[in-house]
C-alpha cells in the first residue's frame, strides 16, 4: 500500500477506514484521525499557506507512506519499526482507552516518521528551508487535536472532568506536547540528514525507533489510581469501535 499522490493518501485511508470498521478494529480510529489531517493539508495547497506547495505535497506522500507501508507489512505480519509495533499490537488489547491509541499513533508517526521523511526531502544545506512548512503542518496536527478532544466527549462526556478532577490531564496532553513533539522531530530530521553515511543514518534511525517505543510505554502503563481511572473512562466509552471511528473521523 503505497501512494504517489495526497489524494492515494486519502484513498488508501478511507480503505483502512472502511476496512476497520467491517472488521471493528481499534486500528481505525488513528486512521480516521489522520485522514482528517491530511484532507486539511491538501485543502491548504494552492492557498499561499505552505511556502511551497509542491515540497509539501511531498513531504505529506512520504510522510504517509511510513505509516501505509507500516500498516500494510503489520497486516502482512512483516517487520515494522517497534514503535508502530508497540501502537499496533496495542490495538488488540481491550483496556486501552480511544485517547491511548490515538496518542500511540501519534507518537510514532510524529516522533519517529516525520523526521524521516523532512531528512528525505531534504539536504544539509536546504534543510532549513523547510522549517516553516514543517511547523505548519504540525500546526494543523495540534488543531486538530484539539477537536478530537471534542469529538470523544461524544464518546465518553465525562473523560476530560474525571481527569481533570483527579489532575491527571497533564499525563496525556501536556506530556505528550505537540510543541515537544514538533522539536524533538525537527531535531531528529537535522540529526538525520547530517549523518556522514548511509550505515550512520541506519543506526540514528534505531536508536530514535529504540527511544520512541521506550517513550510510548508512559502512554498506556500507568500507576494504580490512573489505571482505575482510565478503567472508569473506558467502561463508559459509548458504542461500538465501528461507532466510535465513524465520530472522529
Amino acid at each position: 500500500m503505497i501512494a504517489n499522490t495526497i489524494d492515494e493518501v486519502i484513498e488508501h485511508l478511507e480503505y483502512i477506514i472502511q476496512d476497520s470498521i467491517k472488521d471493528e478494529s481499534t486500528l481505525g480510529y488513528f486512521a480516521a484521525l489522520y485522514q482528517k489531517v491530511t484532507i486539511t493539508v491538501k485543502n491548504k495547497l494552492g492557498t499561499n499557506y505552505f511556502d511551497d506547495d509542491a515540497r509539501m505535497e511531498k513531504l505529506d506522500v512520504i510522510f504517509a507512506n511510513r505509516y501505509l507501508i507500516a500498516y500494510s507489512n503489520y497486516k502482512a505480519g512483516k517487520p515494522i519499526s517497534e514503535s508502530w509495533l508497540s501502537a499496533f499490537e496495542t490495538a488488540t488489547q481491550w483496556r486501552p482507552i480511544v485517547l491511548q491509541h490515538l496518542l500511540l499513533g501519534m507518537n510514532a508517526h510524529i516522533n519517529l516518521d516525520l523526521g524521516i521523511a523532512a531528512a528525505e526531502i531534504s539536504n544539509p544545506t536546504t534543510i532549513s528551508d523547510l522549517q516553516a512548512d514543517f511547523n505548519k503542518i504540525n500546526a494543523i496536527l495540534g488543531a486538530l487535536v484539539a477537536e478530537v478532544l471534542e469529538d470523544l466527549s461524544e464518546i465518553w462526556p465525562t473523560l476530560l472532568k474525571i481527569l481533570k478532577l483527579t489532575n491527571k490531564v497533564d499525563d496525556f496532553l501536556i506530556n505528550f506536547s505537540m510543541t515537544v513533539a514538533r522539536d524533538g522531530a525537527w531535531t531528529f530530521a537535522n540529526a538525520l540528514v547530517n549523518q556522514p553515511n548511509i550505515s550512520s543514518k541506519d543506526q540514528a534511525i534505531l536508536q530514535r525507533d529504540f527511544d520512541i517505543t521506550e517513550f510510548s510505554k508512559s502512554i498506556t502503563n500507568h500507576k494504580f489510581t490512573v489505571k482505575m481511572i482510565l478503567l472508569v473512562a473506558r467502561i463508559g466509552e459509548r458504542g461500538n469501535i465501528s461507532d466510535k471511528i465513524r465520530t472522529l473521523q
